[in-house]
């Protein structure tokens, strides 16, 4: 599964949402489904973190500012 692009883990996690939501699902694969969910939602944050770290080493390497997490930046606006 680490192998997919973050792109594919959301389009397959699209894919579980729905049918989730549909609700006819048994429930073993339901559940089955819910676990595949939570494993594809935690490697989609893995990747855009890693995204986030190498954006940030390159603009230090640049000399410009330094990205400030979003939540942080909306809390200093407040």
């Amino acid at each position: 599964m680490s192998d997919l692009s973050f792109e594919q883990a959301m389009q397959q996690l699209e894919k579980i949402v729905v049918q989730l939501e549909q609700g006819e699902l048994p429930l073993e694969q339901a559940l089955a489904q819910f676990e595949q969910a939570v494993k594809l939602s935690r490697l989609s944050q893995q990747k855009l973190q890693q995204a986030e770290q190498k954006v940030a080493q390159l603009l230090q390497q640049q000399g410009q500012e330094v990205l400030v997490p979003f939540q942080q930046a909306a809390e200093d606006e407040a």
